[in-house]
């Protein structure tokens, strides 16, 4: 018999080793005893699979605990027939006769470190033991003292499911019988210290209850996606890449039904045409990752592993991901290792520890965004975060991640004064572990999915961000241009009449522009807080706001780089962007909006359909000014070469509501320069000024240090494409 102690403290949910005391044991004479903590039950009779009758168990505490002698060898399989204070009987089965959960392997990995894919064994997993049907549960929380499961199958009650420990890993494990998928679930912790903490979300939990409820829902891993061929070479870095940034949760809303969301399966109903007739090749999403607060736009996410259930299941996103793979368009996921939110039922003093977050503030507390900074120095949390980015490329097939705030990783001092960080073992105020973590990742990513790309939002002058790890990089393939962004709008927000003392603005981006990987953005940062709309950060009236966007918009579209547009910025939207509220689709109605969407579309295939416009971005061969000096007009000139070298787009920028006639442009070869674009077109809104008549031959006249030159006329605020024919 056990002692009272014992099962004092499996009443009071104390107890540090419950598969010591509950389930089938061995006792004197060969028999076995069979325990149980039943609390409401009357009486408790073990019976064979059958239905046989093996025991009856007698109440040892009248919480519920019960204990017998049985007619059965201690792994013999069993049942318990219950009949429970309120009248009613059922037959269950005991969760603590059934054998450990994880493999010898998988507790050696996960205690290393380094398990590759650590969502395979941890979290909730519906699963078949010894014949049974139920749920495998398993949560790291090596400095508890007790775990149980808690869920909706047991009311909720931590000490009905004490989880078992695997001290080799610190990893706490149970099975339980007959818990399906789609049952909510939480952890409940009690430190080590003797204190029950908040019930806590599943870190691996493969989905999760609405906002604001909390709970994780027992889920089903997805199926692996595929390795492309076909993906791989729309990513690659000679590719045409232009991007559609969205938030899913207010590109467009159902107003008459309660403003209410699209779910997963409309969205790829609607926003994946949409995307494919604009001609955009990736959509790129911000975060999806469950978060409990809206205003975040999902930067600060509790469930890394749980697609957000504001738009439905996990298996609607996926549905999501295949929608635009058949539409010939990437998706890219806005990714956020950088911090995670302080809410109770997330990450934060996880075991009564700092388990997941760094336990100094100087070192573990984000000042921007009040948030928490994972420890990146520790095994485990690397690998939670390394297997979650291969989790949404392997089991979505997603194209890409986008990692978020890059520059906030790197730097132990950012948006720190002296004496609130802490130098690293060098003295120095780079992040060593961030940084082995970040090439960690991007490693990873490309030996395990290597048509998969990562592109890092880094707003500083880190070196070789975008360059492989074995040449001292960070092994991204694409970094967001942010200087360029922020020069560019800075120039444009500017009138016309002062934009000649300022075209470094516009011309300093090539200075530096092959040193990197970069992606172009007008991100969602960019037209919100006070920061206007595109279209409102234009100046003059209204008719130059909309020639100045359009301007804009070309030269974006000829510069080197890939290209990223946040939404609504297609068709210049014209209020502030707000996460509560759908865009201004009616704004459409309006041939000067429609124009503006018009040229975002045929920007989008002519880039696509050009060669030269893409194929040498990140090289100086693909890159050729003709004219950067004529500041007194604000005008640009440059060409961009495809790798063959012989063919060529020129690209002509008049940054002045002034008509430039007889302009004499250098060009690089003799023969016949068209119009391929004009964004002064009337079609988008122009007031259709013509660059050239039909068929313009270059003459043998030197200018611009080119040995031909042409004589045309230059429109108003506006971008022109030139298109060579011998």
């Amino acid at each position: 018999m056990l002692s009272s102690l014992d099962i004092d403290r499996v009443c009071r949910a104390s107890h540090s080793d419950p598969f010591a005391i509950l389930g089938p044991h061995k006792i004197k004479g060969g028999k076995t005893s069979v325990r149980c903590f039943l609390p409401t039950a009357q009486t408790v009779t073990v019976i064979s699979p059958e239905g046989q009758t093996l025991g009856e168990l007698a109440q040892q505490h009248p919480a519920g605990f019960f204990e017998g002698v049985v007619a059965a060898k201690r792994d013999a399989p069993y049942q318990f027939k219950v009949q429970w204070a309120s009248g009613l009987s059922s037959v269950m089965e005991d969760p603590y006769r059934f054998p450990l959960v994880l493999g010898e392997m998988d507790v050696w990995l996960l205690g290393e470190g380094t398990h590759l894919r650590p969502f395979e064994v941890l979290g909730a997993k519906p699963c078949t033991m010894e014949g049974v049907a139920g749920t495998r549960f398993a949560v790291w929380a090596p400095n508890a003292s007790r775990v149980s499961v808690i869920g909706d199958f047991n009311f909720w009650d931590g000490r009905r499911h004490p989880m078992r420990m695997r001290r080799e890993c610190g990893v706490w494990e149970l099975f339980l019988p007959e818990v399906q998928a789609g049952a909510l679930y939480k952890f409940e912790i009690r430190s080590r210290h003797g204190e029950v903490l908040t019930a806590r979300a599943d870190p691996y939990a493969l989905q999760s209850e609405l906002r604001p409820a909390t709970a994780s829902v027992v889920g089903t891993l997805p199926e692996k996606v595929a390795p492309s061929d076909v993906r791989q070479h729309a990513n690659a870095l000679g590719a045409p890449l232009s991007i559609y940034e969205v938030h899913l949760g207010s590109w467009r809303r159902v107003a008459e039904d309660g403003n209410r969301w699209l779910t997963w399966d409309e969205l790829a109903d609607t926003l994946v045409p949409y995307a494919q007739q604009m001609g955009f090749t990736h959509l790129e999403l911000l975060p999806i990752s469950e978060h409990p607060f809206d205003g975040s736009w999902g930067y600060q996410p509790i469930g890394l592993y749980a697609p957000t259930s504001r738009f439905g299941d996990a298996a609607g996103f996926g549905r999501l991901v295949a929608r635009c793979h058949a539409a010939g368009i990437g998706l890219i996921l806005d990714w956020v290792p950088a911090h995670f939110p302080s809410d109770a039922h997330g990450l934060v003093n996880f075991d009564g520890t700092h388990l997941y977050e760094y336990a100094d503030p100087r070192e573990g507390f984000h000042n921007d965004w009040n948030t928490l900074i994972y420890n990146l120095g520790r095994t485990e949390v690397k690998n939670f975060l390394v297997g979650n980015a291969l989790y949404w490329l392997e089991r979505f097939g997603v194209d890409g991640l986008r990692v978020d705030a890059v520059a906030s990783m790197l730097y132990r001092d950012y948006s720190r004064n002296d004496g609130e960080w802490i130098p690293n073992i060098y003295g120095g105020r780079e992040n060593l572990e961030a940084i082995a973590f970040l090439k960690r990742v991007n490693e990873v990513v490309g030996v395990e999915r290597p048509q998969a790309i990562t592109l890092a939002e880094e707003s500083t002058a880190y070196p070789a961000v975008s360059r492989p790890t074995f040449s001292g990089g960070l092994g991204f393939h694409y970094k967001w241009n942010m200087g360029w962004m922020h020069d560019t709008l800075a120039y444009m927000a500017r009138d016309p009449i002062f934009r000649q003392h300022h075209q470094g603005e516009m011309t300093f981006s090539m200075v530096y522009a092959f040193n990197e990987n970069f992606v172009l953005p007008i991100s969602h940062d960019e037209v919100v807080h006070g920061k206007g709309s595109l279209l409102n950060k234009m100046p003059g009236d209204r008719w130059q706001k909309f020639a100045n966007v359009r301007t804009f918009l070309g030269y974006m579209f000829g510069h080197p780089g890939k290209k990223l547009l946040f939404m609504g910025c297609e068709f210049a939207q014209e209020r502030e962007w707000n996460h509560d509220h759908s865009l201004d689709w009616h704004l459409l109605d309006s041939p000067e909006h429609a124009g503006v969407q018009c040229l975002v579309r045929d920007l989008n295939h002519l880039y696509r359909a050009t060669p030269a416009l893409y194929q040498q971005d990140f090289v100086p061969a693909g890159f050729e000014w003709i004219d950067h000096s004529d500041n007194q007009r604000s005008v640009l000139s440059f060409a961009r070469w495809a790798s063959d070298q012989t063919s060529f787009v020129v690209v002509l920028c008049n940054f002045t509501p002034n008509v430039w006639t007889d302009y004499r442009l250098g060009v690089p070869r003799p023969g016949s320069y068209l119009e391929l674009l004009n964004t002064d077109w009337a079609a988008y809104g122009g007031s259709n000024v013509c660059s050239l008549a039909a068929g313009n031959l270059a003459t043998d006249t030197p200018w611009h240090s080119q040995p031909h030159s042409i004589v045309l006329n230059i429109p108003p605020l506006a971008t022109v494409f030139l298109k060579w024919t011998a």
